[in-house]
């Protein structure tokens, strides 16, 4: 758990320097820590609240966007505490009124315009041309575009780089770290534990805060290095839940099984 959440060579070298991801991460878990153990109170006290508003405080002060989007994954992790065996729908159930809310807002006014707001974002990219900057189909502000480019948002925020897209050491780096972890996912696929879990609605928050900042991410960058930068402070979520799911003593004995096979049968 420590090696999957602190040293996973992205987090731990934007995290590490002067940077605002060590902050971003920081504000994170103080809103994990705070709601887990909250929840876990009778009532909890205004320390557990203080925690949470701090830890907003600090993405609204570093990167507002990570706030708007952490905000329904918090609600449902309330509303999955508050009836624990509805989690899962609790957060369907939010997530599917947010995705809605995003397009529909604008029709009541006209200043929450979500949509455009990422079509702006996306615009502001492409026209910083840098050296991993790539070329993306380009969104228009409306439901049907951001249907169309949702495969080309969760390729570019969680797939590459590719090794094809390596210019420089950092960027081997990101392209050998991306290739590791989908592997770990592979493994996580085929060799996940059964009825492991302590806290599912731990994992529910983890995973769709996760894939929403990826989406974020996917659909309104397009330079690389600014892609590996901002998906730095999600990932230890994503691989430690897929480090800890994973049954290691099955693939290992699996792959000792297979080597003693193979040393029997080259004695016969």
């Amino acid at each position: 758990i420590l090696l999957t959440t602190f040293l996973v060579p992205s987090f731990l070298y934007w995290a590490s320097g002067i940077h605002k991801e060590g902050l971003l991460f920081t504000g994170i878990a103080l809103i994990i820590f705070h709601i887990y153990f909250g929840n876990k109170e009778d009532k909890p006290g205004i320390k557990r609240w203080l925690g949470v508003l701090l830890g907003l405080f600090i993405l609204f002060l570093l990167r507002n966007f990570v706030l708007v989007i952490i905000l329904p994954a918090i609600l449902a992790w309330f509303l999955s505490n508050k009836w624990p065996k509805y989690g899962l729908t609790c957060f369907i159930a939010v997530y599917s009124f947010c995705a809605i809310a995003f397009f529909a807002v604008r029709h009541i006014d006209s200043r929450l315009d979500f949509p455009q707001a990422v079509v702006n974002k996306q615009q502001a990219f492409i026209q910083l041309v840098g050296n991993s900057s790539i070329p993306i189909k380009q969104l228009q502000p409306d439901i049907l575009s951001f249907l169309k480019n949702t495969p080309q948002a969760i390729t570019l925020s969680a797939v590459r780089p590719y090794p094809n897209d390596v210019r420089h050491l950092l960027s081997l780096a990101a392209a050998t770290e991306t290739e590791i972890i989908l592997l770990l996912f592979l493994l996580f696929l085929f060799f996940r534990k059964k009825n492991m879990i302590h806290s599912k609605n731990v994992l529910y928050f983890c995973v769709f805060f996760s894939i929403s900042l990826l989406l974020s991410i996917g659909f309104s960058v397009n330079n690389l290095g600014a892609i590996v930068r901002y998906r730095s402070i999600i990932i230890p979520l994503l691989v430690g839940i897929m480090a800890v799911q994973t049954d290691w003593k099955v693939i290992a004995d699996f792959f000792t099984g297979k080597n003693k096979k193979n040393h029997a049968t080259t004695a016969i």
